[in-house]
């Protein structure tokens, strides 16, 4: 079990670690073509990857650009071939060359590939109260 967990956690820094790099790449790759997302910023959900990868490039040219991530208050929960990874996230951004810091909770549900590894098949982003 501690090796399951130390893959999924492994799997949720490269997600992350992705993401605060801006590297649109290996940010997408971590999840599944079928991920489900919902963002409190958004009035809607994103029904699949690609629809995520639409608004992210219309995103960017609002001039968004991810500057850092950092994430604490870690846990992973392991179902199976499921594993539910929460963490709080402090996001620093550029949007139309203005700074921004959030605070927010995410999660992310990851699913055990037929090869082993994990991917992200849904991601919960809620502001920080």
């Amino acid at each position: 079990m501690e090796h399951t967990r130390n893959t999924v956690l492994a799997a949720a820094d490269s997600l992350v670690d992705a993401f605060s790099r801006h590297d649109r790449e290996r940010y997408f790759a971590a999840f599944s073509k079928d991920a489900t997302f919902i963002f409190h910023n958004l009035d809607r959900p994103l029904r699949n990857r690609a629809a995520y990868e639409v608004e992210w490039a219309l995103w960017e040219r609002d001039g968004f650009k991810v500057l850092s991530c950092n994430s604490s208050d870690r846990n992973i929960q392991v179902l199976g071939s499921v594993a539910i990874f929460t963490h709080s996230v402090e996001t620093k951004a550029e949007f139309g060359g203005k700074t921004i810091t959030s605070q927010e909770r995410e999660t992310i549900v990851f699913e055990r590939q037929e090869d082993g590894t994990w991917l992200a098949v849904h991601e919960h982003l809620s502001r920080a109260s």
